[in-house]
C-alpha cells in the first residue's frame, strides 16, 4: 500500500481509503483527518504543521 497523499505516513494493507478523482488522479489517506484537511478544507501539506512534508521543509529552510 502507498503512503497517504496528504501527510505522508505508511498506509498498512487492509486499512484507509483510496479517493479517484474526476481526472483519473488517485489519493490515498490514511484517516478522515488526512481526507477532510486535503478535499473539503483545501489544505496544503507543506503548511500543516504535523505532516511529514512540513517537517522536511521547515529541515530544508534550517539549513540554508
Amino acid at each position: 500500500m502507498p503512503n497517504c497523499s496528504f501527510c505522508g505516513k505508511f498506509i498498512v494493507k487492509g486499512t484507509g481509503k483510496m479517493f479517484v478523482k474526476k481526472d483519473g488522479k488517485i489519493l490515498y489517506f490514511d484517516s478522515m483527518k488526512c481526507e477532510k484537511n486535503m478535499l473539503k478544507l483545501n489544505r496544503k501539506a507543506r503548511k500543516t504543521r504535523w505532516t511529514k512534508e512540513y517537517k522536511e521543509a521547515k529541515k530544508e529552510g534550517v539549513k540554508k
